[in-house]
């Protein structure tokens, strides 16, 4: 049975919703990398508020490196990073550092710090975090395709009554599996599937051959892997043929052309390419997205089924930078209420990836929809 989708006009104002939000020539930079070069970002987490509304911001800084050869090619994802703003998002003033050594476990030493996904409950505040570790293996048969050097990627959870506890907060992994399908887990990211809250992500097989969108129900107090699934958002065909990587899932007002439907945007990291071909010296050029420098895609779900995304990036990317490769990664937006918070890595023109933010009036969106 196929599922419901929506009208041209509507599908019309969900892509100028897109475009408004993540609107490359308005964006702001909050965070520079370490440095301003080619594998140097910040980013790949999210934007929320605490009971009192302040904004908080978590990601992860990322050195040069090459994942092929290990650590030995660069220092990677040396640093997760929290943020606090106390001006409505115009500076955000960093809080908390964790570094590799003080995220590793028992028997798992982190090599490399990749996604992270913050959120405030009434118990205080958790995050959930992606690391490379050290001493865990690949199925006996497959155990020679793990490289010197590189680990396998799995999330963990810290719990505390405040941000600043976290530092004292033990990881404990939740989400991890040894099926060489999937076998790297990272970049979680947090969202309401028919109510329920749940926890997504990204996993890459054995070979790192591509990226897959994964999810798992937050309903219980431990996470129940049984009810996973781990790559529910199928590849597309064109520009995104490798990887679709979601990222952020936003629940529009319930106003205008979709004022009787339940309707969320569902955007998604997309690539043609683990890593970048040579293009014809006479064809025509343009941004082609692949592992570390992907391009932006973007989908929407209706009645909170976030399990059937429907395309809307079909044949090309929504979102590219004008900059650099025209990278343009892992999009968050937060409703604040008043505003929406939009953030993601862009592309610069030396190549490097800051992390940048456009801030969009909820009147804007409204009107749009009207």
């Amino acid at each position: 049975m196929p599922h419901a989708t929506l009208s041209d006009d509507q599908i019309h104002r969900l892509n100028e919703i897109g475009s408004t939000l993540i609107d490359q020539s308005r964006a702001k930079i909050i965070v520079e990398p370490q440095s301003r070069s080619t594998g140097f970002w910040f980013g790949g987490g999210n934007v929320t508020q605490d009971s009192q509304g302040k904004l908080w911001l978590v990601g992860r800084y990322r050195n040069q490196g090459d994942s092929r050869t290990g650590l030995h090619a660069g220092e990677r994802g040396l640093e997760l990073a929290i943020f606090k703003s106390d001006d409505q998002g115009e500076s955000f003033q960093k809080v908390l550092s964790l570094t590799k050594a003080e995220l590793s476990l028992e028997q798992r030493e982190v090599l490399s710090i990749e996604g992270a996904a913050i959120q405030f409950t009434e118990a205080g505040v958790e995050l959930f975090v992606s690391t490379e570790k050290a001493g865990i293996n690949y199925p006996e048969n497959l155990q020679d395709y793990l490289k010197p050097g590189t680990g396998v990627w799995t999330i963990d959870l810290l719990r505390a009554e405040n941000v600043e506890s976290l530092a004292q907060a033990n990881p404990c992994t939740v989400v991890e599996t040894s099926d060489p399908r999937f076998i790297h887990i990272k970049d979680p990211f947090l969202a309401n599937h028919r109510g329920t809250p749940s926890l997504l992500f990204c996993s890459h097989p054995f070979c790192w051959t591509s990226s897959n969108t994964g999810i798992v129900p937050l309903s219980s107090p431990s996470i129940d892997l049984k009810q996973i699934s781990y790559d529910f958002f199928p590849r597309g065909f064109t520009w995104d043929v490798a990887m679709t990587r979601g990222t952020s899932v936003l629940p529009l007002p319930s106003a205008g052309v979709i004022a009787d439907q339940e309707v969320s945007l569902f955007f998604y990291d997309g690539g043609e390419c683990v890593r970048n071909l040579e293009e014809h010296s006479s064809a025509k050029k343009r941004p082609r997205g692949y592992s570390c420098e992907e391009l932006g895609g973007l989908a929407y779900c209706l009645e909170g089924d976030l399990m059937h995304p429907n395309r809307l990036s079909n044949l090309q990317p929504s979102f590219t930078s004008p900059h650099g490769t025209g990278c343009s990664r892992y999009v968050d937006v937060h409703d604040a209420g008043e505003h929406y918070y939009a953030t993601w890595q862009q592309s610069q023109a030396d190549r490097s990836q800051p992390l940048v933010l456009n801030r969009v009036k909820k009147e804007q969106i409204l009107a749009i929809l009207k």
